[in-house]
Parts: structure tokens; C-alpha cells; sequence
């Protein structure tokens, strides 16, 4: 009897650790699905546009889907703490496949681009619930390596979606950007069903949903994000529409304070701004979504209109910061166990904003090494800064808290990138009209580089539009900078495991 104790202890640990495993592996499939989604319809819109029509609405295939993913955030964060991260993930990932299905079977854009905001409404609590599960399944000690593993994820998804978009698009039907989304969703979900078992939890009274607060955080969030995202775009930014949906956001922000004031259990805690190391994160990681945008958007479009490259090229000059920031992030650990969380990001934002600040000074027209080394540096500095935040603040709450802090901190991620897209489309728009004499815009930029002529006056204009965003997302790197020093506690308070 006494041999077999030992050999039942190692048993149980084995099963737990395959087990563990498995849940990881369908983390992973869950992240691709969200991961693919932002990146693989990108190359197909010429496609697409041609099948379905409606040129003049197409950029709402990506608008709906970034709104509906960014104001579920919150949502899907306190709804993981109060009834579990499994029914949550589970419930996302059906919603996420349902989108996809109808995606495929869409019969105009109109009805694409509803569909793919049910997409977004699954995609929020994919997001979410994958990185809070990641901290609950391992331990402080643990977590860079799954944290690397859906850095990973994103880094492929981030090279490998275009490619697949493009072939799906050439070779097969656009549909099959949405379908295939089912097998591997399928897969995930069958993983989650039958390996996350999550622990049994002493629970008080029922918990109360707070659905009004829910309701209201999504219409503030919907009506800001969409006067964020079409302002400048579809309307001037003083114009009838653009200042009656910032008003009605102004008047929902009231209304979402006063319903979360009197909830019992809020959707938006007071306690997510109240808290030094959590209100610094998410500002912090608000401000890295800013900085974001600068190369996503606009780099591509340097390449091409002033480095004179192909767009498979110009792709690659981007892409390389998705090879060396999950390395960093990996290698990140051995940096903030000695010198801590926040000192290891102030090195990451730091080595960032000086990083972006060099991209203006480089030569005209230049060589496509430069920006690219800028790009692979880039990355590396900013693994640095964002993977120390995400562990360290969600090692400062217990499992209770943590969905709603991991929601909060991704929701401040995603605004960031939403402000950053209408702030820095409105100054490259600017100095692109400024210096081509009211003439220009991004616009009429990417139809030059469509037929491939662009003038040289048109790809000076283009250089300084990009170095006048570069500029700006480096003053965004000093406010997170500023905020991490200022507001975040040198260690920060992290719980017992």
C-alpha cells in the first residue's frame, strides 16, 4: 500500500499536467482565431468589394468588428469573475464561430458587416478570457512562458494572415477567410469543454449581473469609438455628425457613471482607477495602443510610396518587430526579477520613444535596412515594456479581480489604437495637405500607389507625414513613460500564489 501512494501522487500530477497542456493548446487556437481575424481579410478587400460591392462602407469590415471587440472587453471581464472563465470563453468562442459561418454566407456588405460585428462580439471575450486564463493556470514563476507562447501566436498570425488571405482570395473564394475559422474553433472549443475543469470556489448569495451597467458601458463605448473612427473619414471633425455623437458620448459617459455608482457589483469597478498599479498599466498600455499605430498603418505605406518597395516588401519592413517582440517578451522575465516590474518597463518604453524619435532623421529617400532595423529594435524594446505590465498587474489581484483588471488593461490597449488611428490620420493628413497646397490626403496616396506612379513632390509629402506620426507616437512613449514613474509604486504588490 505504501508503494502505491507515491505512484498515485505522480499519476495525478501527470494527468494535471497533460491536462494543463491541452487547455494551453486550445488558449492558443483561441488567440489565432482573433489573432487571424485582424489581419487575414485585409488582402481580400479588392475581392470582396468586387463580389458584394460597397466600396464607399468597406472600411467598416474592420471598424465594426474593432468596436464590437473593444467595448465587450469590460463586459466579458466581469461577467469571467462572477461566473467563470469557462462558460464565458466557451460562450465567445460559439458567438465568434456563428459570425464566421454567417460572414461566409453574407449577401451584401451591409449584411458582411453585421455579421462581422457578432464576429467582434465573440471576439472580445476571446481576448480576454484567453490572458486571464493564462495568469489563473500557472503560477508568477510561470507565466512569461504561456505569455511568450500567445506573443508567439500573434506574431505568426500577424505574418501568416496576409499571406492566407491572399491565396484564399486568388486561388479559392474570400469566403474561406471566414470558414476557415470553424475547424479550428471547433477544435478549441472541444479542448475547453472537455480538459478546463476550474477549481470549485466558496460563492456567497447568487451573484447579481449587472446588465444595465453592461448595456451602458456598450453604448458609451460604441458611440465614442464610432466618432473616434469615421470622424475625419466620413464626416469633418466639426461637423453636425461628428459633434452630436461626441455629445451623446459625453451624456452616456454621465449615465455609465451614475448606473455603476449604484450597482452592487459594476461592470467598471471604481476600485480599476483607484489603485495606483492598475490605473499606471492601463494608461501605460492606452498609450502603447497610441504608439502602435504609427508603424502598423503607416510604415507600409512609406515603404512603398518612398523606399520605392513592393507591397510584399513592405510588409516584411513591418513584420519584423513580430519576430524580436516575443523574444523579448519572453527573455523579459530575467530583466524584472531583478529590477522589478516597473523598472523593466520603464527600460522598454524608454529604449521605445528613443527608437521612434530616430525615425524622422532618417536620410531621404533612404535604404530599406534602415526602417527595417528600426522595426526589429522596436520590437525587441517594446516586448521589454508590455509583458512585464500584463504579468505584474495581474499577479497584484486574486482570481476574483483578475478578469475584470485583465479586460480593463486590453480595453485601454484597444482605445489607445482606436484615438491613435483618428489622432495620427489627421496629422499625416495635415502635413500631406500642407505640403502638396490643400491636394492631398492618405487617400489619394494609396490610389497613386494602386497605379503605381507617385510623384516626387507626393513622396517627399508622404516622408514627412510619417515622420510628423513617428514623432507623435514617440511623445506617446514619454506619457507612458510618465505615468509608469509617476503613478506606479517601484514594486508593485504582488499576492502570494
Amino acid at each position: 500500500m505504501g508503494s502505491t501512494r507515491p505512484a498515485t501522487r505522480e499519476a495525478v500530477r501527470h494527468t494535471g499536467s497533460a491536462r494543463r497542456g491541452a487547455v494551453v493548446a486550445a488558449l492558443m487556437l483561441a488567440m489565432a482565431l482573433a489573432a487571424l481575424d485582424s489581419t487575414i481579410v485585409s488582402t481580400a478587400v479588392p475581392q470582396i468589394v468586387g463580389d458584394l460591392g460597397g466600396f464607399s462602407v468597406f472600411s467598416w469590415l474592420f471598424s465594426g468588428y474593432l468596436l464590437a471587440v473593444t467595448v465587450t472587453l469590460p463586459v466579458y471581464g466581469k461577467l469571467s469573475d462572477t461566473m467563470g472563465r469557462k462558460p464565458v470563453l466557451v460562450a465567445g468562442a460559439a458567438l465568434f464561430l456563428v459570425g464566421s459561418l454567417l460572414c461566409a454566407v453574407a449577401w451584401n456588405m451591409g449584411a458582411l458587416i453585421a455579421f462581422r460585428i457578432v464576429q467582434g462580439l465573440g471576439g472580445g471575450a476571446l481576448q480576454g478570457t484567453v490572458q486571464t486564463l493564462a495568469a489563473d493556470l500557472y503560477p508568477l514563476k510561470e507565466r512569461p512562458k504561456i505569455q511568450s507562447k500567445l506573443s508567439t501566436v500573434w506574431a505568426v498570425s500577424a505574418v501568416a494572415g496576409p499571406a492566407l488571405g491572399g491565396v484564399f482570395a486568388a486561388y479559392a473564394d474570400w469566403r474561406w477567410i471566414f470558414l476557415v475559422n470553424l475547424p479550428i474553433g471547433a477544435l478549441a472549443l472541444w479542448l475547453i469543454v472537455r480538459h478546463l475543469h476550474e477549481p470549485h470556489r466558496e460563492r456567497g448569495p447568487r451573484p447579481r449581473i449587472d446588465w444595465a451597467g453592461a448595456l451602458a458601458v456598450f453604448a458609451c463605448g460604441g458611440v465614442l469609438l464610432t466618432a473616434l473612427v469615421q470622424g475625419g473619414v466620413a464626416w469633418p471633425w466639426l461637423s453636425a455628425p461628428s459633434l452630436a455623437l461626441f455629445a451623446a458620448g459625453l451624456a452616456l459617459i454621465a449615465i455609465v457613471v451614475a448606473v455603476e455608482r449604484r450597482a452592487a457589483e459594476p461592470i467598471i469597478p471604481g476600485w480599476v482607477w483607484r489603485r495606483r498599479t492598475i490605473a499606471a498599466v492601463n494608461l501605460a498600455l492606452g498609450a502603447l495602443g497610441l504608439l502602435m499605430v504609427a508603424p502598423s498603418v503607416f510604415l507600409p505605406t512609406y515603404a512603398q510610396a518612398v523606399l520605392g518597395l513592393a507591397p510584399v516588401a513592405a510588409g516584411f519592413v513591418l513584420s519584423v518587430w513580430t519576430l524580436s517582440w516575443p523574444v523579448s517578451a519572453a527573455l523579459s522575465q530575467h530583466v524584472y526579477r531583478r529590477i522589478g516590474f516597473r523598472d523593466t518597463a520603464l527600460l522598454g518604453i524608454g529604449l521605445a520613444a528613443l527608437i521612434l524619435l530616430a525615425f524622422p532623421f532618417l536620410p531621404y529617400p533612404g535604404s530599406p535596412w534602415q526602417p527595417t532595423l528600426l522595426m526589429l529594435l522596436l520590437g525587441g524594446a517594446l516586448g521589454l515594456f508590455q509583458l512585464p505590465l500584463i504579468v505584474g498587474v495581474q499577479s497584484t489581484v486574486g482570481w476574483s479581480e483578475r478578469g475584470t483588471t485583465t479586460a480593463s488593461v486590453l480595453f485601454c490597449r484597444q482605445t489607445g489604437q482606436t484615438v491613435g488611428a483618428s489622432v495620427f490620420g489627421a496629422i499625416a493628413n495635415g502635413v500631406l495637405a500642407s505640403r502638396l497646397g490643400g491636394v492631398g490626403d492618405l487617400d489619394a496616396v494609396t490610389r497613386a500607389l494602386d497605379k503605381g506612379s507617385v510623384p516626387e513632390a507626393t513622396r517627399r509629402a508622404i516622408a514627412s507625414a510619417v515622420h510628423s506620426v513617428y514623432l507623435g507616437a514617440s511623445c506617446a512613449a514619454a506619457l507612458a513613460f510618465v505615468a509608469l514613474l509617476l503613478l506606479a509604486p517601484r514594486r508593485f504588490p504582488v499576492l502570494n500564489d
